[in-house]
């Protein structure tokens, strides 16, 4: 069992500096410190460090990778899919088309922007094995992009969205990754192993946004040379980290409705357009077969590339990308998980999963085959190898340079320039605002000045990976951080794993041994009542006042007079007994009035005309602590409902023994 009780706070006060942000900042800051002072130290460091990692640990990245992978989808086809990331009775706060739309979201970011015409290039000019510059190279390239930006991805960003749904929306736990560490070590969660767990979030984080923002000023910086002629270098990479960084600092401060959606909605606008654009002034046709054939070519190479290491024939190439990319995704997953966590309550297992792997997934291989094949199309085409001398030359570059190959050039640029302007402030933005979660242990109410902190700390991180080595120092720090997370994340599978089961045993006890139906003193005809009558709100009401009520608190006092700690809360349209509170073993039975449309074919009783003009109907339905159970007590007697109340403890009861056996 999971104890909802004691939500985590840092400092004994939300709005306190605990000890969670104080590791935090004094880490990081301590790196900035180096970097700016010893900036040739700190890269030479984070370049050994990399080719330790890869020498020592490229196996354990790609393994981990595939374990997060399979993991999810067995959760997905599993008994497990069915369980609800929230109480059982709790339904999804948005429909499938806005879900699917903020998923949507979620998958654009610098990332693609910045590799969406340069990774395709470049796999096609210098290729991992085999000949550069042919069709086949061109296969090939195609097949290696679709596979870094794939479901791979966010089967790393599924894993921390379920664990923080499931254990925040289920069971009440504030949405921080030592949450999911419950089933694991229990109440010291809520310790120095909790807080060394949210530490590593936060470092993870702060490189994999800082890794973003450090390749968006890059690309910016030389579409601004190449729009209007200012100098590349580092000098002004800085200066737009700075300037960039405060228009971050100024959305923080507008808020989440005012700030980060709005500037959300015109990235899509951006994005979308410049999709159209290329799709459109592009070789559309050659496109739409290109895309059939990239995916039959990913789902034909997917087994082979998930385990492929190139251990027979060495190579830094998988240190430089594959690797590169499965820690980036690592280190950005608290904060693409949290966003995906928050807006799919009330989803299933099997719903989140589906979504989260596919959907994004979809939009990313669209916008790679029309960036990425249309690159290749003007190379074998023998239109032009100005994309693919540019790609050798500057990586950023690259997308300008592909935008001169068409029509209104400036244009496209320009906007493809906002638009890595506006992800760089809301990716400065959110990470702000996943990381003071983290750190605030999953208060909502924290202060602004430390979201401020956050989103400049980031900004400096990104200036300094820069100062330290540019593209290079950006690889290694991420590969770095990333590390010590990969291992919290598998202890995270397997404590949602053993939560899962725990549940999975819980609904087998609960089928086995079905709750009291209402005793045998029914008379059919009171049966059949039962069965026709739909029951008005006030009658309902007057049930729980004048029949639940007396049961509850005679239950409640004879648990008390018993040695167990009971207490009785209530209200209009709610009442619940709970039974050793605050606990693991605590137990809830409650009744809620919940109104229905009553279905057409009840001819013969009619229910109250609603508002909307409908027909409406109540039931007294029972709801434990794992949510609603969907049955209606409405017209026990007393006794009835109290033999309801003993089955649902007696089997609760046996469900600790039966956990605490198996935890054994």
């Amino acid at each position: 069992m999971l104890n909802t009780s004691q939500p985590v706070r840092e400092g004994g006060s939300v709005k306190g500096v605990g000890p969670v942000f104080l590791a935090s900042a004094v880490l990081i800051v301590a790196i900035v410190v180096c970097g700016v002072v010893a900036p040739e130290a700190v890269g030479r460091i984070f370049t050994a460090l990399q080719a330790w990692i890869m020498d020592r640990l490229g196996w354990f990245y790609m393994l981990s990778v595939a374990i997060f992978l399979f993991f999810v989808l067995f959760l997905a086809i599993s008994r497990h899919g069915l369980v609800k990331l929230g109480p059982n009775h709790s339904e999804p706060e948005f429909s499938y088309g806005s879900w699917f739309a903020m998923l949507f979201s979620a998958g654009m970011g610098i990332g693609l922007v910045f590799f969406g015409v340069a990774e395709p290039v470049m796999h096609f000019t210098t290729p991992p094995v085999g000949e550069e510059g042919t069709i086949e190279s061109a296969r090939a390239a195609m097949r290696i992009t679709f596979f870094h930006w794939g479901v791979h991805a966010w089967a790393i960003y599924a894993v921390i969205g379920l664990s923080l749904a499931y254990f925040g929306f289920r069971h009440g736990m504030p949405l921080t990754i030592r949450s999911a560490f419950y089933p694991l070590i229990g109440e010291r969660i809520h310790g120095p192993l909790g807080q060394a767990i949210d530490v590593f979030a936060v470092l993870g984080t702060v490189f994999g946004v800082a890794t973003s923002l450090g390749l968006g000023v890059l690309q910016v910086n030389a579409g601004l040379a190449h729009l209007i002629g200012v100098p590349e270098g580092l000098t002004t990479q800085v200066v737009l980290i700075a300037t960039i960084t405060g228009m971050a600092t100024v959305s923080v401060m507008l808020g989440l409705d005012a700030g980060i959606r709005r500037i959300s909605v015109l990235n899509m606008v951006l994005a979308g357009a410049l999709l159209l654009f290329v799709g459109v002034a592009g070789p559309t046709v050659f496109l739409l077969k290109a895309l059939v054939q990239n995916t039959g070519g990913y789902i034909d190479d997917f087994i082979s590339r998930t385990f492929l290491l190139y251990a027979y024939e060495p190579n830094n190439w998988i240190a430089d990308w594959t690797l590169f990319y499965w820690a980036w995704w690592i280190s950005w997953s608290p904060f693409v998980g949290m966003f995906i966590a928050r807006i799919s309550r009330g989803r299933t297992i099997r719903e989140f999963v589906l979504g989260v792997l596919f959907v994004p997934t979809g939009f990313t291989l669209v916008w790679m085959t029309a960036f990425g094949n249309t690159a290749l199309w003007l190379q074998l085409s023998g239109t032009t190898s100005f994309v693919s001398e540019t790609v050798a030359q500057s990586v950023p570059l690259a997308l300008f340079a592909f935008f001169e190959q068409f029509p209104f050039a400036t244009l496209t640029s320009a906007v493809a320039t906002l638009l890595v302007v506006t992800f760089f402030v809301t990716s400065a933005d959110s990470g702000a605002l996943v990381v003071d979660t983290i750190t605030s242990g999953g208060a909502e109410d924290t202060p602004v000045w430390r979201r401020v902190f956050w989103a400049v700390l980031t900004g400096a991180v990104a200036a300094v990976l820069l100062f330290a080595g540019g593209l290079r120092s950006l690889q290694t720090a991420t590969i770095a951080s990333a590390l010590p997370f990969t291992f919290v994340m598998l202890a995270m599978c397997y404590g949602l794993l053993r939560a899962l089961r725990l549940e999975a045993l819980r609904a087998t006890l609960m089928q086995a041994a079905p709750a009291a139906t209402g005793g045998t003193d029914h008379s059919w005809q009171r049966q059949l009542h039962t069965i026709l009558h739909h029951p008005s709100q006030a009658e309902v009401r007057g049930f729980l006042a004048g029949v639940a009520a007396p049961a509850l608190e005679a239950v409640c006092q004879e648990l008390g007079n018993r040695g167990v700690e009971a207490k009785l809360l209530r209200d209009e349209d709610r009442i619940r007994l709970v039974a050793m509170p605050g606990g693991p073993e605590e137990f809830r039975y409650g009744l809620r009035v919940r109104g229905f449309t009553v279905p057409s074919f009840a001819y013969f009783e009619r229910g109250p005309v609603a508002e909307d003009g409908s027909r409406r109907y109540f039931r007294a339905e029972v709801f434990l602590r794992e949510g609603g159970q969907d049955y209606d007590v409405m017209g026990y007697s007393r006794e009835e409902l109290i033999a309801d109340v003993l089955a649902q403890y007696e089997r609760h009861l046996n469900f600790l023994h039966a956990a605490g056996r198996t935890s054994g």
